[in-house]
């Protein structure tokens, strides 16, 4: 329980780590890239695996690895942009909610069960994005065009997680995901890198000394709160079902809460309507996943 429990506080501050980049002004795709490197050296440095890094490509994962690290920069710079323009509640409940894309994946490819219970854990969970990412301006409510990130991530991490566990189910041998991780990791900062050097051509690139602390600062807590998941995945008496569901639970009421209480964010009544049934919805959809 420790495990998770360390796994939730992480994996909330990383919203909170979003927020403070606008309140800074840390350039967030920079810090990003940055934030890649750091979660990939610490994955090399880690693994203790005994595959060179001249071997990597040569993995029956490499591709797989390739086009998830074009994903993660992606939607973590929409994770960055949803908890900076709509709230760290709005980014948490969006990106926990797509789990039930991974579940209709599994449905259909892995021919797994369909039940009542199922069914009504995934109509919640699109209503719950819906109610919170709705927002007021002095009173009005937002244009549609405010859902554009909320909605983004919700399929952005859905699809990252449906093809981790494709990938990894597929292609990853056992003891091989601290080195897969590492080298999605690791594509992913050689993608923005290129990126970088693009604005960098164009004379539009003005890298800042404080996006370099700002990326460390993210990497060490993106790499671990993964490493402390699985952990707790591991450990004795602990069923996945349980961990999951006390997992995104977690994260989506104490990222509502940080949010609330450091940053001072307002929520309306749809706000905390969305939360509650985003709350049920992953207590439903968890309890027939296990």
């Amino acid at each position: 329980m420790v495990y998770l429990l360390i796994s939730i506080c992480i994996s909330s501050f990383l919203f909170v780590i979003f927020k403070l980049f606008d309140v800074l002004k840390i350039n967030t795709f920079q810090a990003i890239v940055v934030n890649y490197f750091t979660a990939a050296l610490l994955g090399f440095y880690l693994s203790n695996n005994l595959v060179s890094f001249q071997e990597i490509p040569d993995q029956p994962w490499f591709f797989g690895a390739f086009l998830l690290g074009v994903m993660f920069i992606l939607v973590f710079n929409v994770m960055a942009l949803t908890s900076q323009k709509n709230g760290l509640s709005v980014a948490s409940v969006s990106s926990k909610m797509s789990v039930v894309i991974a579940i209709v994946f599994g449905v259909w490819y892995y021919e797994e069960s369909l039940s009542f219970i199922k069914v009504i854990g995934i109509l919640l969970a699109l209503i719950a994005v819906y109610l919170t990412s709705s927002k007021e301006k002095n009173g009005i409510a937002q244009k549609n065009k405010d859902f554009l990130f909320p909605i983004l991530l919700f399929f952005g991490s859905g699809a990252i997680d449906t093809s981790l566990k494709y990938v990894e189910t597929t292609f990853v041998a056992e003891g091989g995901v601290p080195l897969f991780s590492a080298t999605i990791f690791g594509c992913a900062f050689v993608l923005g890198v290129i990126a970088l050097l693009y604005q960098k051509v164009k004379g539009t690139l003005n890298f800042e000394l404080k996006s370099i602390f700002g990326g460390i600062l993210l990497g060490v807590p993106n790499y671990f709160s993964i490493v402390y998941l699985l952990k707790a995945l591991s450990t004795e008496g602990m069923e996945s079902s349980t961990a999951f569901t006390l997992n995104n639970v977690g994260i989506v009421i104490l990222s509502t809460l940080f949010g609330l209480f450091i940053f001072n964010e307002k929520l309306i009544n749809k706000n905390w309507v969305g939360i509650g049934i985003a709350v049920v919805s992953i207590i439903l959809i968890m309890s027939v996943n296990g």
